[in-house]
């Protein structure tokens, strides 16, 4: 995930392939961890922007993917 412009605002972006530039931040591709980041307020915390910051781009990108591999416990590197 990136800052970003969206309708004139800043807003986080997704960044699928991590190549936009400038500081970014990780997101587990569930919307289980979308929520909690959320709730937590942690991307306006890891990106280092200012709070009040839209992540519906980000929420927007996780709902449109099609095939999300569920069996994958995010929570442990294997």
């Amino acid at each position: 995930m990136t800052v970003g412009l969206v309708d004139g605002r800043q807003a986080i972006l997704p960044d699928p392939t991590a190549t936009a530039p400038g500081r970014g931040a990780h997101l587990h591709p569930s919307t289980e961890c979308y929520d909690l980041a959320v709730r937590r307020k942690a991307f306006a915390r890891a990106l280092r922007c200012e709070g009040g910051i839209s992540a519906a781009a980000v929420g927007t990108y996780l709902d449109s993917k099609t095939v999300m591999d569920t069996t994958r416990n995010w929570s442990k590197s294997s």
